[in-house]
Parts: C-alpha cells; structure tokens; sequence
C-alpha cells in the first residue's frame, strides 16, 4: 500500500501526457524512424551518384621528367631533352547506346520514392505500437485499482469476520477463509504493481517520456467504422507497404531495360587541352595542342555474364510480383482478423456492463445478507470473485477495442490520417 501511495504522490507532480502527446513525442525520438529517414538520404545519394554518371568527367594532369642526359641524331635533330613537364585539362564522357544510364537515374529515384512508402509504414507500425503500450499502462492501472478495491473489501470482511468469530457468530473455519483470501488479494497487489511499473518501462522505452510521467486516460467509444468491403478498397488504395511493393515492381521492370542495355555497345567522348615545355627546344617541338576523339567498343564474349544478369533481373522482377501479390492476400486476412475482433469486443462491451453492474449489486445484497446472518461466508466470496471478474473483464475488453480499432485501422491505411486529425 505504501509504494502505491508513493507511486501516487509521484504521477501527482508529473508531467500529464494524453495519447497523442505520446505519439507525438515518440515520434520524434524514435531511433527506428530516424533509421527509415535515414533511408531517404541514402536513396537520395544513390540518385546523385546515378546523376553524375550522365555528366562528362573533368580531370586535369601535370607531370615534370627529367632524363640522364640529352641525346641528338646524326643530323643535329633533338631526341631526348635533359627535362620536360606537360599539363593539361582532360573531358571525357561514356555511355551505352542503350541509354541504360537513364535507366539507372529512374531507380535511383524511384527508389527514394519507395523509401518515403517505407518511412510511413514504419510509422504507423511505430504509432501503433506506441498506443499498444499506452494502452497496456491503462490497463495495467486498471488492474491495480481493481486489486486495490479487492484488497479494502476483503480487509473490510476479514475485520467483520473476526468481530464475529470473537462473539461466537461465526466459527473459525469463516475466519481462515477470510485470511487466506486477503493474503490472495495482497498477492494480487503485489503483483499488479510489479505489472504496472513494467507497462511504465516499456511506455517510456518506446516514447522517450520521463521516469515520473503521468498519462491521462482520455478513452472514448470511437465512430463506427464502415463496410468492410470500404475498408478492404481503403487498404488497396492506402497502404503505404503496398506502394512500397508495387514501387519495387517498377524498380524491378526498370532493372531489366537496365541489363538488356548491356547488350549494346559503349561510346566514348574525349577533349584535351596540352600543354609542354621542355629543355632544350627542338625544332619540331610542339607547346600547345588541343585535340578530341570518339571511342566504340562492344564486348562481344564474356563468358555469358550477360546473360546471367539480364535472366537474374527476370527472375527478380518476377518476385517483386509474387511478394506484392501475397502481401495483398495478407493485407485482406489481416484486414478481416482485425475488424471481425472489433466487432466482437464492441458486442462484448454492453454484456460486460451489464455483468459489471450485477456483480456490484449482487456483492452489496448478498454482504447485508451477511451481516444479517442470511448469508454464508461462500456466498460473499463467490459474489466478491464475481465482481473482481467483472472488473478485469470489462477494463480489459474496453482497452482492447481501443487497441483493436487502431489495428483495424492501420491494416486499411488510415492510421495516421486518423491520428493526425485527433482521433
């Protein structure tokens, strides 16, 4: 009782977080998002490096050689000078006949394309395992109210028992009853404060929030959600995984033009600007000279690598097919799991009210009717553990529906359009 009360004293002077200040916060500090992000950047480099493939290369040389001695011809002509530097600016450009270049500039970018589709799956999986743990720490101070209430009650009989066992009312049998049933109660404390501090833990692990934070229970029964087979287009429509798929299709197409394009020749471009000087001069010495020139080239065997790679790029596109086929089949099982849950708990909720509401009232009859000696011991207990069951099975279906109606709409792509606008 006294780490509860402390407990208590703590959340009092801490900071209140409603669920979408956990979202937002978590989203910030999520080491996993930051990796999705982090994806776009390397995607975007990929794209620049793709880029500079289709711009011409410029380098510059010099060079300065010296020689053991100069040497003359018969004739007086010049062949080696004692030393000579050249330098000059170099352009050069290649590419295949093909265009393959182009092909490989459109992956990169719709490869940053697909890491954006991946940066939002990964945020509404996050999103939603963020309200899972917020959830679970309602749920679990739940549970320790409940435990709490259990534990005054059973104290409140165990003290009437013994006033009524001292007087000869009761036997003792009564009384051992009553004790073993509040050392089950302080069992049940015991263990739904241990429950709650790690529900914390993990809230705090996934969110980033402070040791002392507070969360505010602002639950409420959500609109009805549409037809199924609305939701089931929503989720075509929707998902970002599926985009994601459906981009690494037309990655996949795009690497086939790419490997065919090997097929044809490379051409090459170059322009030089030169420049010399040596000592000494010969006569037929030139200082300056700029010049270009055209290269084709066409590797016409080499050991069927080719091939190999053009039939990879095949297969591999047939699998981005197959993937994206068998995550639309998943998304639909998914999408039905989920709502069919839904509806049960929805059902469920008003039973369970009304289960909740006849526990109370049947414990409070049936403890007067002990009181008046028309009630046995058995009775109170049974009608005690009817109403801790109808508290735990209330305040855990009402959490999961909450939970279950985010899974619903995270598998139709809504997610965090949902959340963004404030449930």
């Amino acid at each position: 009782m006294l780490i509860c009360v402390l407990v208590c004293a703590n959340q009092a002077i801490a900071k209140e977080y409603t669920l979408n200040d956990i979202y937002q916060k978590a989203l910030k500090s999520s080491e996993k998002i930051e990796m999705a992000r982090e994806n776009i950047v390397v995607a975007e480099m990929t794209k620049n490096k793709a880029l500079s493939l289709l711009m011409p290369r410029l380098s510059a040389y010099a060079t300065r050689s010296w020689f053991t001695e100069d040497k003359y011809s018969k004739t007086g002509m010049l062949l080696q000078p004692e030393e000579s530097d050249a330098w000059g600016i170099r352009a050069d450009q290649s590419f295949s006949l093909s265009l393959r270049e182009l092909d490989s500039l459109k992956m990169a970018r719709q490869s940053i394309t697909k890491s954006e589709y991946d940066l939002q799956t990964a945020k509404s999986d996050f999103v939603l395992a963020v309200a899972v743990s917020y959830y679970d720490v309602l749920k679990a101070q739940k549970a320790l109210e409940i435990a709490d209430a259990n534990l005054e009650r059973l104290m409140k009989y165990h003290h009437f028992v013994e006033t009524r066992v001292k007087v000869g009312e009761l036997t003792k049998t009564a009384l051992l009853r009553a004790q073993g049933e509040l050392s089950g109660a302080r069992a049940d404390q015991l263990k739904a404060m241990n429950a709650l501090q790690l529900a914390r833990a993990a809230l705090i692990r996934i969110a980033g929030l402070e040791q002392d934070f507070q969360i505010k229970d602002d639950s409420k029964l959500f609109a009805e959600l549409n037809e199924l087979d609305k939701l089931r287009k929503s989720a075509q429509e929707e998902r970002a995984d599926l985009k994601s798929y459906d981009m690494q299709i037309q990655m996949a197409e795009q690497q086939v033009k790419y490997a065919r394009g090997s097929f044809w020749p490379n051409v090459g471009l170059f322009a030089v600007y030169n420049r010399a000087d040596q000592e000494p001069l010969g006569p037929t010495f030139n200082d300056k000279s700029v010049f270009g020139g055209v290269s084709l080239s066409f590797p016409f065997f080499e050991g069927g690598l080719r091939v190999a790679e053009y039939k990879e790029a095949r297969a591999r596109e047939r699998q981005a097919r197959l993937a994206h086929d068998d995550l639309k089949k998943s998304v639909d099982i998914e999408l039905q799991a989920a709502f069919l849950e839904l509806e049960t708990l929805a059902g469920s909720l008003k039973f369970l009210q009304d289960q909740q509401i006849f526990a109370k009232d049947n414990y409070n009859a049936v403890m007067k009717q002990f009181e008046n000696g028309l009630a046995t011991s058995l009775d109170v207990m049974d009608a005690n553990a009817l109403l801790v069951t109808a508290d735990r099975e209330l305040a855990k279906t009402s959490y999961n529906y909450h939970i279950v109606y985010l899974r619903v709409q995270r598998s139709s792509g809504t997610l965090l359009r949902f959340i963004s606008t404030g449930n």
